[in-house]
C-alpha cells in the first residue's frame, strides 16, 4: 500500500457517511482481529457497520480515495487470520446486515444479506419444512463470511459446501460498481462464472452484500449414532467402504481418542475414550432404515464396538453440539495452552493412510494433537496443544503442520478443505497449484483490485 494514504481523513469521511456506525476505540478494534488460533492479532484502525449495499459502495469509495485497506468481517470465527489487518485499515463489520430478503419455497431458494447466520435463517424457514444445509460448526458464523471462505462442515458429504449452495450473489467491487453474478435459475451457460470466482475469495476481490442460497426439505426421518471403534484406521476404513458403496450418509464425523476425552469432560458425556464416528442418516422411513443397516454391517467389519443411538431430537442436538464444540473442549482440557487448528483434505481412499501417518508424526514430535474431521469427504483437522512460551515446541508444531500439508498434497489432496487460505496457508498455494496458476490468481486480483485495498495480505501476495 502507498505510504501516503490518509487514514485520519478516511475516518472523518466515513464518520460523515455513517455517523455513529464508525468506531475507533481500542476494545472494539481488538474484537475485530484474529483471536481463534496461535496467529497474533493485528487490529484495524477503525470499524464500520454498513446497513445497505449503498453504504458499502460509499465505504469502498472512501477507501479508494484515501487508499486505505478494507477488511471484511462477519463474526470473526475464521481460523487462518482472514480478519486480521496486517496493514491497518478499516474493518467492515457486516453483522447488522441481517435481513432475509426473500424465501421461495417452490424453488427451494432464498435471498439474504451477508450478516444473516445459519441459525437465524433456519429459524425463519423451519415452519416451511425447509432448512439451509451448510453447517460449519460455529453457530455465529455469518452466511456472507461462510461464502467468502467457501465454508463447508458436517453436512457437506450429502449437501455440498458453500460453493455448491450459493446460486448467485451481489457484491461491491473495488471500483465501486455493484455486480450481480446471476439470477435464481439453478443453471446457466451465460458468461464467466463470477459466483464461483467470488465464493472463496475471502474478501480479496469484492465485498458480498447479498446471497441467493439453495434450501432443502427437512428429511422425514433423521437417525444419529456415535460409534466407537477399536482403531482409528478402522473408523477411517469404514467411511471409505461406505463411500465406495454409495451410501447416502448425511454426516460422518471422525474423532480420535484424545478428542473424545476432551469432549466427555467439556460436554458432560460418558462415551468411550476410543476413536469414534458420529453418523447421521436421513431420508424417508424405509430408505433411512436400509442405509442404517448397510452402514452397521460395514462398520462392524472394520472394528466397530457398538452403536450408541441418539434417540430423539434433543439427544441428536447434544451429540452434534459436542462435535461442534471440539475446539473449545480441547482448550478447556488443557487450559493456559495455545491452540491452533489446521485442516487438509485428501481423496477419500487415502483418508486412513493420511490420518494415521499424521497422528504418528505429531506423537513423534512430542505434541498433544487431537484429531477431528469430516471423514465423509476426506477432510480432517488437527488441533495441537502448544506452550507459547516454549519456542522449540512451537517450532515443532509448525514443522508438523508443514509436513501435514506436504503429506496431503502428495496424496492428491489440498492444503485446506474448508478453513481457507487467509494468512496461514498462503505459503502453500504455489506448492499446491504451481507458479503459473498462482500468477493467474495474482493477475485476477490486480485486475479487479488495482490499488490492493481489499483484504491485503491474505491469500495472494501483492505483485
Amino acid at each position: 500500500m502507498p505510504a501516503s494514504r490518509s487514514l485520519s481523513d478516511a475516518i472523518l469521511d466515513l464518520s460523515a457517511l455513517l455517523g455513529d456506525r464508525v468506531a475507533t476505540g481500542e476494545a472494539v478494534r481488538a474484537q475485530h482481529a484474529n483471536t481463534v488460533s496461535w496467529r497474533a492479532a493485528e487490529v484495524p484502525d477503525a470499524v464500520v457497520w454498513p446497513l445497505t449495499t449503498e453504504d458499502v459502495v460509499g465505504i469502498v469509495g472512501v477507501a479508494r480515495q484515501h487508499r486505505v485497506p478494507l477488511i471484511p468481517f462477519g463474526a470473526g470465527t475464521s481460523l487462518e487470520g482472514q480478519v486480521n489487518a496486517p496493514l491497518g485499515g478499516i474493518s467492515v463489520d457486516f453483522s447488522r446486515m441481517t435481513r432475509i430478503l426473500a424465501v421461495e419455497p417452490r424453488d427451494l431458494d432464498c435471498t439474504v444479506e451477508p450478516g444473516v447466520t445459519r441459525p437465524m435463517l433456519n429459524a425463519h424457514i423451519r415452519d416451511l419444512g425447509l432448512f439451509f444445509s451448510v453447517d460449519p460448526g460455529a453457530a455465529g458464523a455469518t452466511l456472507g463470511g461462510m461464502a467468502a471462505t467457501r465454508a463447508s462442515g458436517t453436512n457437506a458429504m450429502r449437501y455440498g459446501t458453500m460453493r455448491d449452495n450459493v446460486v448467485s450473489l451481489k457484491a461491491v467491487m473495488a471500483n465501486g460498481d455493484i455486480v450481480s453474478t446471476g439470477g435464481r435459475a439453478r443453471k446457466s451457460a451465460a458468461g464467466l462464472d463470477l459466483t464461483r470466482l467470488l465464493v472463496g475469495s475471502e474478501g480479496t476481490l469484492g465485498l458480498i452484500t447479498e446471497l441467493t442460497l439453495k434450501l432443502h426439505p427437512i428429511p422425514a426421518r433423521i437417525i444419529a449414532a456415535a460409534c466407537p471403534f477399536a482403531s482409528l484406521a478402522g473408523a477411517c476404513e469404514a467411511v471409505i467402504e461406505a463411500n465406495e458403496c454409495g451410501l447416502a450418509l448425511a454426516r460422518v464425523e471422525l474423532l480420535d481418542a484424545l478428542q473424545m476425552r476432551a469432549i466427555n469432560a467439556y460436554s458432560k458425556l460418558a462415551m468411550d475414550e476410543a476413536p469414534h464416528l458420529f453418523v447421521e442418516i436421513s431420508g424417508g422411513e424405509a430408505a433411512a432404515d436400509e442405509q442404517l443397516a448397510m452402514f452397521r454391517e460395514i462398520a462392524h467389519r472394520h472394528g466397530a464396538l457398538r452403536f450408541d443411538w441418539a434417540k430423539d431430537e434433543t439427544d441428536r442436538a447434544r451429540l452434534w453440539r459436542a462435535r461442534h464444540d471440539a475446539y473449545w473442549a480441547v482448550q478447556a482440557m488443557w487450559p493456559g495452552k495455545t491452540l491452533s487448528a489446521s485442516d487438509v483434505c485428501v481423496p477419500i481412499s487415502r483418508l486412513a493412510e493420511c490420518v494415521t501417518e499424521t497422528v504418528a508424526d505429531f506423537d513423534a514430535s512430542g505434541l498433544i494433537a487431537p484429531v477431528v474431521g469430516h471423514a465423509g469427504d476426506g477432510n480432517f483437522h488437527v488441533i495441537p496443544v502448544m506452550d507459547a512460551s516454549d519456542p522449540a515446541a512451537m517450532a515443532r508444531a509448525r514443522a508438523a503442520f508443514d509436513r501435514l500439508v506436504d503429506r496431503a498434497l502428495a496424496m492428491g489432496g489440498t492444503s485446506t478443505g474448508e478453513h481457507g487460505v487467509g494468512q496461514g496457508k498462503m505459503i502453500y498455494l504455489e506448492r499446491e497449484f504451481g507458479a503459473g496458476a498462482v500468477a493467474v490468481m495474482a493477475a485476477i486480483k490486480k485486475a479487479l483490485d488495482p490499488l490492493g485495498i481489499f483484504n491485503p495480505g491474505k491469500m495472494i501476495k501483492a505483485s
